[in-house]
């Protein structure tokens, strides 16, 4: 699929001088747009480019700058003549005879700001793409409907896939290649082939065999409007394809460091959850220590921000010492679940401290004054990736003093040599802190408290260094498992600063991208909100919403989330069972694509059935249980032949093969039901739902029907369809009563 790459290696440099971005001398109106869109930036604007004026203002200007993407921004000031993505640039393409220079990423991207150094400040590359090709920018995080299809593409011409994605279409979007990142050129970083070398071999390729590329573009197209068929429906799946999920990630389980197959190693939050039921409805022990042991090394590895709070995007070693820096607000959203339901199955607090500085650093760092959630923070700060994040041992010392210096290092394992680049330390735990306190000859509770007060003073002394960028766009997506993340922290750590932020972030979603009845937006930068959301936006959101309801009783989050459940069966629904990513109001593009797979973030059908599970039970509309059960007949082939693809759909059809408890709690006006939730707290019980109610008030559930506060106390009611247990005011028998297992 991909071009020849056969001429003699070459460095193309336009003989023209390269001139600003700005638009062309008769384009008036967009030469004054840009000038006004830099001006509006204000004088204390510091432009992203190592390329500006004796003043200090940008030499280059483009057409990014009239966006509102953080990353498209990132690139407003590079040589290169950089399009969003729009008719503007496919015209110019078909006008002028040129192929489209593609490249995706995102803000928060190590190697995109890597490629971007390298290539798209340099001017002489910027003087062939800007000649020879129409060059488009597009952020994976506000089109993740281009990023799914054009990485596919990439993956049928290569194997493999991620960003920055490089891809040259045809002017009427079509590739005809495809890549990651390329090094400038040819030898740098130890690579045979170079960007210049690419668009050189690109451009003779276009204009010597136009017709050849078109023929393998189709031929590639053909291949990719295939994908959707392919998830093809069959019978209801069963426990089989649980079983055979568990068995497939016991093999590539690393029973030394946690974790599944080697490095580069990833948190697979979805997979832990699907395991933890196993081991629920099983009893099966190796289905409790792989979750376990993953937990434990990862909230002990430099993965997690010893310091801060939080974990990083993924580990480059087995060991989960040294991490890839970014930090991803949808890892940690999921990564708080799983940490929760590990404590309710296991009783340990480390689980559920965990939870709680995860959300305490999305608190502190990554929440908006409105309450939405920031997409992501830096890999890289003052040029370099992890600076912000590393110490030296003499860097400790000089913090906290020689003695708590001494416990520190040891309890982190810093040394002067390091464990990173140029003699640093990313700070991990790679002995229990009883070891380390019998290695330094102290009593245990000693070091303890040597080590707490030592975060406290090393965040402080943190939070002086230059930061890396946060990416403040706001995804309703990603939002909406925060607020399931803050909800879950509210209910199961009874928190109520948790139940606030995840109160305050639905309202402010639904009053900023919901606006307009029928139509929910896709994401919120700069104070506006833009484009049609996707199927991950509702799913998502409408999850998030049934857990604030379950956390905090509010009628109205429950009729917002079907309400949105609604809209998505319009929108989004396949005839055939599942939803497509898109609606049909969308760009037309390449494929309507259909998730099938649970990624770094779960497939939006998967959690879609989880909802609509959730919202039959506390509805009792047979509608949604039928609409769920389509779903997984429609990906029954996927699992049945891949069940390691969907272990987000598996945690749902564990629902859906158990007999789900509708639990219910009325209380008194003015009593709260105290003692019955510290009870529900303790129990892990993952297929259920949960309504309480102030008797004698509106629930938005039929489940409250009859069902009555007695004896002036509040009241648990279990009940499994029609049947219920005794009603119970007594915090043992109803524990009883909800751990009570149907066997998988």
């Amino acid at each position: 699929m991909a071009i020849a790459i056969t001429c003699a290696t070459c460095e193309c440099r336009d003989p023209r001088p390269v001139t600003t971005q700005q638009a062309a001398p008769s384009d008036l109106e967009l030469k004054q747009r840009i000038a006004e869109a830099l001006a509006r930036r204000g004088p204390g604007y510091q432009p992203r480019t190592r390329h500006r004026k004796p003043d200090g203002t940008p030499k280059f200007t483009n057409r990014l700058i009239l966006e509102t993407s953080p990353y498209l921004l990132q690139h407003a000031h590079n040589p290169v003549e950089w399009f969003p993505w729009g008719e503007a640039a496919f015209d110019k393409a078909r006008r002028e005879n040129k192929p489209i220079f593609l490249s995706i990423g995102y803000s928060t991207c190590h190697w995109c700001h890597v490629m971007e150094e390298e290539s798209f400040e340099d001017e002489g590359i910027a003087a062939l793409l800007n000649r020879y090709f129409v060059p488009i920018k597009v952020d994976r995080e506000e089109r993740p409907d281009l990023d799914a299809i054009y990485l596919a593409a990439v993956q049928q011409m290569t194997g493999d896939g991620g960003w920055p994605m490089t891809l040259l279409l045809l002017p009427d979007r079509r590739p005809f290649f495809g890549g990651t990142y390329f090094p400038p050129r040819d030898g740098v970083r130890g690579a045979r082939i170079g960007l210049v070398t690419v668009l050189e071999r690109a451009r003779r390729a276009y204009q010597e065999d136009a017709t050849g590329l078109a023929n393998n573009a189709a031929q590639l197209v053909a291949e990719l409007q295939r994908l959707p068929a392919l998830v093809r429906g069959g019978d209801l799946p069963g426990p089989p394809v649980i079983r055979a999920a568990v068995a497939q990630f016991a093999e590539s389980f690393d029973s030394a460091w946690g974790g599944f197959w080697g490095a580069p190693k990833f948190p697979r939050p979805a997979v832990l959850e699907m395991l933890l039921r196993h081991h629920r409805r099983t009893g099966d022990a190796r289905s409790l220590e792989m979750v376990t042991l993953t937990l434990e090394r990862m909230a002990a590895g430099g993965i997690y921000d010893q310091i801060g709070g939080g974990f990083h995007r993924y580990s480059t070693d087995a060991r989960w010492r040294v991490p890839h820096f970014e930090k991803m607000l949808y890892d940690n959203a999921q990564l708080v679940a799983v940490y929760l339901e590990a404590y309710q199955v296991t009783g340990r607090e480390d689980f559920a401290q965990v939870a709680r500085e995860i959300l305490d650093y999305v608190l502190r760092d990554m929440t908006s004054p409105e309450g939405g959630f920031y997409s992501a923070s830096d890999a890289d700060s003052q040029g370099a990736e992890g600076t912000y994040f590393v110490w030296t041992a003499a860097e400790i010392d000089h913090v906290l003093g020689a003695e708590q210096g001494r416990i520190a290092r040891t309890y982190f394992d810093v040394t002067t040599g390091g464990n990173f680049e140029h003699g640093s330390n990313v700070l991990w735990r790679p002995a229990p802190l009883a070891d380390v306190a019998a290695g330094l000859g102290l009593p245990a509770e000693t070091v303890r408290q040597a080590i707490a007060g030592a975060r406290v003073r090393l965040l402080d002394a943190r939070s002086r260094r230059v930061p890396p960028l946060t990416d403040r766009k706001i995804l309703v997506a990603w939002n909406g498992l925060m607020i399931s993340a803050l909800a879950r922290g509210a209910l199961v750590l009874d928190e109520p600063r948790y139940t606030a932020a995840a109160r305050k972030a639905a309202s402010y979603l639904l009053a900023s991208a919901h606006g307009q009845p029928g139509r929910l937006l896709h994401s919120i930068s700069e104070a506006t909100a833009a484009g049609d959301a996707f199927l991950d936006d509702y799913a998502f959101l409408i999850a998030g919403l049934l857990d604030l309801h379950e956390a905090a009783p509010d009628p109205r989050m429950l009729a917002e989330a079907g309400s949105l459940a609604n809209e998505l069966e319009a929108g989004f629904a396949d005839p055939s069972g599942g939803y497509f990513f898109t609606t049909a109001r969308h760009e037309q593009l390449l494929m309507r694509a259909k998730p099938d797979h649970d990624d770094a973030l779960p497939a939006g059908n998967s959690v879609a059935a989880a909802n609509l599970l959730r919202l039959y039970e506390l509805t009792s509309d047979d509608r949604f249980r039928t609409r769920a059960e389509a779903t997984f007949r429609a990906f029954s082939h996927a699992l049945a032949t891949a069940p390691t693809s969907l272990p987000k759909l598996l945690v749902a059809l564990d629902f859906q093969l158990d007999r789900p408890k509708q639990v219910v709690i009325v209380s008194p006006t003015g009593i709260e039901p105290t003692e019955l939730l510290a009870r529900f707290r303790k129990v892990f019980v993952p297929n259920r739902v949960l309504l309480r109610v102030v008797e004698g008030t509106a629930s938005g559930s039929p489940l409250s029907e009859g069902k009555v506060a007695r004896g002036g106390k509040p009241t648990a009611y279990v009940c499994i369809g029609t049947a219920c247990e005794q009603p119970t005011s007594d915090p043992d028998l109803f524990g009883n009563q909800l751990s009570k297992v149907e066997p998988l």
